[in-house]
């Protein structure tokens, strides 16, 4: 007799093989910690398949389309986006995870869920918007915003985890390896593809990057990502623990501030950073003294005006912000 052409695999059965096969320091979803409302376990999916899903059906992901990764409103069909960077960084993690025994879904809902709390502008947005704020704004922290009071979608304690700790300025690192594999993997995929965007948008020439990121990395692109997830597979099969062997993660560190001081922050840039924080103000402004005009949604009960207004124009798409700022802000007849 011959096996059935499908086998179920169930959530039972998927979460035994996690506990016979992951590695002993991977995170196992039968012992994922308690959401803050319980609710009935899915049948067949487990604790963080069910998380990695509700991120990608969110409103709060579909709006990463129109989000500025580098480059404000870019013309080409190729340049990357806030949402395509985000699959690039979950597609980093997956592969670093499965090659370490760790929680492949786990990894993925973190990585897909890491920038849901990214401003318009990328993060000239968030320069934008700390002044309304105590302290400083960063999407890593409004994006649990986002997924617990502005779209609740009821995660679990160690995705939430990973998304608030998925910027390195915040100590401590993500409490699950996964979490901190995202850290990783998020570097990885955009000081990859932005060093392209800038060489396709002629920003740098193919031969601007400095030789010595060159001869350990190999060239921009395919090579430095392969690169950078084998260095971080050796390093932590050696630690036993997720890590970057020290002088390539400083090389790493250092090839990032090459990337602000020729990229990100280059004198080119500052006429567009420029309007995309009077665009950001102008709105937060504005609807902070009409807090009738912000939808539903953003106007919490236990919000101020402001704190209704920083969320609503945080959570917008580059586009709409520019229409919104056009409408309310443009001289009649100007054009």
């Amino acid at each position: 007799m011959t096996d059935a052409p499908l086998r179920l695999r169930t959530r039972e059965v998927r979460e035994a093989d996690e506990d016979a096969h992951l590695a002993p320091l991977a995170t196992r979803a039968a012992k994922a910690l308690p959401r803050d409302v319980e609710e009935p376990e899915d049948p067949y999916r487990t604790a963080f398949e069910r998380d990695r899903d509700r991120i990608l059906h969110s409103k709060a992901f579909r709006r990463l389309k129109h989000k500025t990764q580098v480059f404000l409103n870019p013309e080409g069909d190729h340049f990357v986006t806030r949402l395509t960077h985000t699959l690039q960084v979950a597609q980093v993690g997956r592969s670093i995870a499965v090659a370490l025994g760790l929680n492949e879904p786990l990894t993925e809902a973190i990585c897909l869920g890491h920038d849901i709390g990214h401003a318009p502008f990328g993060h000239t947005g968030e320069d934008a918007l700390t002044p309304y704020v105590e302290g400083e704004w960063q999407h890593a922290i409004h994006g649990v915003r986002v997924v617990e009071k502005l779209e609740p979608l009821n995660l679990t304690v160690e995705v939430r985890d990973g998304i608030r700790q998925s910027s390195w300025k915040n100590d401590p690192p993500p409490f699950t390896p996964e979490g901190r594999i995202c850290r990783y993997a998020d570097r990885i995929a955009y000081l990859a593809h932005d060093v392209q965007d800038a060489i396709r948008a002629g920003v740098l020439t193919p031969d601007a990057v400095p030789d010595r990121f060159v001869t350990v990395f190999g060239p921009p692109g395919r090579a430095w990502i392969a690169s950078m997830v084998e260095t971080v597979i050796a390093s932590s099969m050696e630690s036993g623990d997720v890590t970057m062997e020290p002088d390539r993660l400083q090389l790493m560190h250092e090839l990032r501030n090459w990337m602000f001081e020729h990229v990100y922050l280059r004198p080119e840039a500052r006429a567009h950073s420029q309007r995309a924080v009077r665009v950001i103000q102008d709105l937060v402004e504005w609807f902070a003294q009409r807090p009738e005009q912000i939808p539903e949604a953003y106007r919490l009960a236990d919000s101020s005006a402001v704190q209704a207004a920083v969320d609503y124009v945080a959570g917008m798409s580059d586009k709409f912000a520019m229409r919104l700022h056009d409408e309310r802000f443009r001289p009649a007849g100007l054009y």
